[in-house]
């Protein structure tokens, strides 16, 4: 009788994906992360946020949403559930990752780390609930929701490449500025949770405590963040051309001008047209698409080379002479 194995591992015994195939169940998770960043602000811009009113419970009595919550439980108690889609997403790169051939352990690694965040987050989301959407876990849950999107993005690009140690694409000053970039993107995003925190759009039709600054201050702060973030993506893009860096990353960087250009846009739209709720929405996607712009251009920076061609995918032969 041989060792007793464990699911995944059962299933990697079994199955092995293509590439594409873990490409596309890594890109699942990028997209889910997104969708459940715009949808968490959905709850908030439709002053939803308490429409469950308690945690892991919809009511005290309830573990859904009843017909006197009205459509705010619905909206936040659909946001609840599409948490079990996005953690289908992060389980499918899961045992993807967990069933290439050789297997990749670090990738499995990443894989599994967002499961970890989508849990914490979770529970980050129920103690904002209880603490009557305090500004403060409002944010955390938000930045959270951002760790999952970075990780989930490091994930998709890990798995193009191979598991050998980085090489860098591009000289070393380049490299730094994309650091710069990246942190500076991080800070911009960060300051974004300072003027929601003391804007309008509390996330609930009753009053809550808001952060304790003036909203305006706040945005203009944001807004200086934002320029300087322009600044150094064209900088980026302008010296890319000059040291003739590979196609695919000028590529990136051109792609992160353009969010960037957009995004600002419907920032100061929204900010002389009084902050409507749709003009936020927007964005809030806006923010996850620089992010992920900023994430591919520092990423296209170096390379890891693959070592060995990837297994092909099983026939259905195989896999049932396996079984």
């Amino acid at each position: 009788m041989g060792p007793v194995l464990t699911p995944l591992a059962s299933i990697a015994q079994r199955w092995t994906p293509s590439p594409r195939t873990l490409r596309r169940a890594a890109l699942s998770a990028v997209v889910m992360s997104v969708f459940i960043i715009v949808t968490g602000g959905a709850v908030r811009l439709t002053g939803s946020g308490l429409g469950c009113d308690t945690w892991p419970k919809c009511t005290d009595d309830s573990l859904i949403v009843t017909p006197e919550q009205g459509y705010r439980g619905l909206i936040e108690f659909g946001n609840r559930m599409l948490t079990y889609v996005l953690s289908a997403a992060v389980g499918w790169a899961i045992i993807a990752a967990r069933s290439t051939k050789p297997w990749r352990r670090n990738l499995t690694r990443w894989a599994w780390a967002q499961f970890w965040i989508v849990m914490s987050n979770a529970v980050i989301g129920g103690i904002t609930v209880w603490m009557g959407l305090n500004p403060w876990t409002v944010a955390g849950h938000f930045l959270a929701a951002n760790a999952l999107l970075t990780v989930a993005v490091i994930t998709w690009q890990r798995t193009g490449e191979g598991d050998t140690a980085p090489r860098p694409r591009v000289p070393g000053p380049v490299r730094k500025l994309g650091w710069a970039i990246t942190i500076a993107s991080g800070l911009l995003i960060a300051l974004g949770t300072t003027v929601t925190g003391a804007g309008k759009h509390a996330g609930d039709s009753s009053e809550v405590p808001r952060m304790p600054w003036d909203w305006t201050n706040a945005a203009h702060l944001h807004a200086i963040a934002a320029w300087v973030v322009c600044a150094l993506a064209l900088a980026m893009w302008l010296v890319l051309r000059v040291v003739d860096a590979p196609d695919d990353t000028r590529a990136r960087a051109r792609d992160l001008l353009i969010v960037l250009l957009l995004q600002g846009g419907v920032g100061y739209v929204q900010y002389f047209a009084g902050v409507p709720e749709v003009l936020v929405g927007v964005h809030m996607l806006g923010s996850s698409l620089m992010w992920i712009a900023v994430l591919r251009l520092a990423l296209s920076l170096r390379e890891r080379p693959q070592t060995t061609a990837p297994v092909p995918a099983q026939t259905g032969k195989a896999t049932l002479s396996a079984a």
